[in-house]
């Protein structure tokens, strides 16, 4: 997995959830996006949405939204990444 790829999906959590005081270089790879972990963003599951709907557009990935395993997968952007990587246009 690139490293590209974590710093776009970064740019595209920024981007799609208007974060206007968040940059690239603030956001932790292994931290949890979701939930009050102190590293992480703290999202909510609006954000979920809004990010599962760019990444879907954006990668041409399926995400089933109420699995437990599409969960696991938006648990950092590691395991995003991981994810996008594995699943690109299928």
């Amino acid at each position: 997995m690139t490293e590209n790829l974590k710093q776009e999906i970064k740019a595209l959590i920024i981007e799609s959830l208007d974060l206007e005081d968040v940059e690239v270089s603030d956001i932790n790879d292994s931290a949890a996006l979701f939930g009050d972990d102190d590293d992480g963003l703290n999202l909510d599951s609006i954000d979920a949405l809004e990010l599962g709907l760019a990444i879907k557009k954006k990668y041409d990935v399926k995400l089933d939204a109420n699995s437990a395993e599409t969960k696991k997968h938006f648990y950092s952007v590691d395991t995003l990444a991981d994810f996008v990587a594995n699943n690109r246009g299928e």
